[in-house]
């Protein structure tokens, strides 16, 4: 395996198409894990390139902001919702959100999924410390796991031809980008017509939760949509103002939809 053969329209696809919807003027796509899990190994199984990422109330305040972001973001196949605010945002305005799909979540059942399949995985980001430490815990809980490749996230701008050389050459199947918002986005955007990976996927912090340099917020706390200040408890000085900003923004942005909907007569 390994490689990508024609390009697919992914947005033809019956499942994908249908499930495409604007939430606060940004595309998702009303998937859940199972469903996402299926076109990964779809991708995987008829090589053909499928781009996934995901958005939360962060990413989405952002993308209002900034318009490279937003382009980066909406190139993507799927889009997927990984925050708890924006499932409950969504079913405030109507939407029928089936469940939420947080990318570490998906990340570790794509481990599985390639494990049990035979297909190549690259880790790409974070620092060598962590790099190993996700390594080393993939080779103890999945043996059977072929890791084509890893990367570090320190390189810049001059390296990232012979990065993306180096992801071709391993013949992986599952692209693992583990790179901040939106240096990950700009990234794929940038080379996505290069990589040839089957399935990309940006995890952002992930492999920091995985490979054990940041806890994961209890299973409860999730479920409350309280993780992030979980997150911030951690390391409040670096990410205080951070959360404060972009979930007050947020609130806003629903809030002004949330009574724009509401004006709207119901046969509209």
């Amino acid at each position: 395996m390994s490689g990508v053969g024609e390009e697919k329209d992914w947005g033809a696809h019956p499942l994908i198409s249908a499930r495409r919807i604007e939430f606060l003027q940004a595309p998702i796509h009303l998937l859940s894990m199972h469903e996402t899990l299926q076109l990964a190994l779809e991708a995987m199984t008829e090589r053909k390139r499928l781009h996934h990422t995901v958005i939360n109330a962060a990413k989405l305040v952002r993308m209002s902001e900034n318009a490279e972001l937003r382009t980066d973001v909406t190139a993507a196949d799927i889009i997927n919702i990984d925050g708890m605010s924006i499932v409950w945002g969504a079913r405030l305005l109507g939407i029928d959100v089936p469940e939420r799909v947080a990318g570490i979540d998906l990340m570790e059942n794509l481990f599985e999924l390639c494990a049990g399949h035979g297909f190549r995985a690259f880790l790409l980001g974070a620092d060598r410390d962590v790099l190993g430490a996700t390594i080393a815990r993939l080779r103890r809980e999945y043996p059977s796991l072929q890791i084509a490749g890893s990367a570090d996230g320190y390189f810049g701008p001059g390296e990232e031809n012979r990065i993306v050389e180096e992801i071709n050459a391993s013949m992986t199947d599952c692209l693992f980008v583990a790179m901040p918002t939106p240096r990950k986005e700009r990234f794929l955007a940038r080379y996505r017509d290069k990589l040839q990976a089957s399935f990309i996927m940006g995890v952002g912090g992930s492999f920091d939760v995985y490979g054990g340099k940041v806890r994961r917020a209890p299973e409860w706390i999730q479920s409350l949509g309280m993780e992030w200040l979980f997150r911030v408890a951690q390391e409040p000085r670096r990410l205080w103002r951070r959360y404060y900003e972009t979930n007050t923004r947020f609130v806003a942005m629903l809030w002004q939809e949330y009574w724009r909907v509401r004006r709207v007569p119901r046969s509209s």
